[in-house]
């Protein structure tokens, strides 16, 4: 056993080098591993707006499009079935679309900003099956009813305001996603027009 002094400055400065070293190995660990949180740039993609080209939609057609790995819906409609939305509201669940599903914006009787317009989450409210557009043979579903859309999964109907007819599976009217109009012929689905 050997009787040196300890040298304190030299220990002080062993330990202020290794508490740097230490320091510099956690964060340069840290980084990568906090970065890797971040969701990757496909993620990012499938959660961005998606802008949809408007103007060469027919009266009666329908477009589908892809929005967070969703199916959404733009549908020109016809004069004829605006003028009968109104009349369907003793057949339909929730008429006055009471259920918060759509923004503010389209909380009306045609559940859209531009009345001819028609936008929403292609996924029916009950199990998530996809509803088939019915543009002329809707009547086979709903007596007197043109155009809508019928779930083939279980049953569910839904006029073409995307308000479910009551007596079907579905609880809930289909969801309108947040959308924009950019100008005439181009929308924006995925961006809430109030706040954009």
């Amino acid at each position: 056993m050997s009787n040196a002094p300890v040298d304190t400055g030299r220990r002080r400065f062993l330990t202020a080098a290794t508490a740097v070293v230490g320091g510099a190995g956690a964060v340069a660990v840290a980084v990568p591993f906090i970065k890797s949180w971040n969701p990757s740039a496909k993620a990012k993609a499938a959660g961005a707006p998606v802008e949809v080209n408007i103007s060469k939609l027919e009266p009666g057609q329908l477009i589908r499009v892809e929005w967070r790995g969703k199916p959404v819906w733009v549908v020109r409609r016809t004069e004829e079935v605006l003028k009968q939305l109104p009349e369907l509201d003793g057949q339909l669940r929730d008429p006055a679309s009471d259920e918060l599903q759509q923004p503010v914006y389209a909380q009306n009787g045609v559940r859209s900003i531009k009345p001819e317009y028609f936008i929403a989450v292609g996924i029916c409210t009950h199990l998530g099956c996809s509803p088939t557009y019915l543009p002329d043979s809707f009547g086979e579903q709903v007596e007197g009813v043109s155009s809508g859309f019928f779930c083939p999964c279980h049953g569910s109907k839904f006029d073409m305001a995307g308000r479910v007819f009551q007596g079907v599976p579905a609880p809930l009217n289909l969801v309108i996603p947040p959308h924009k109009y950019l100008d005439d012929v181009n929308v924006i689905i995925g961006v809430d027009g109030e706040t954009a």
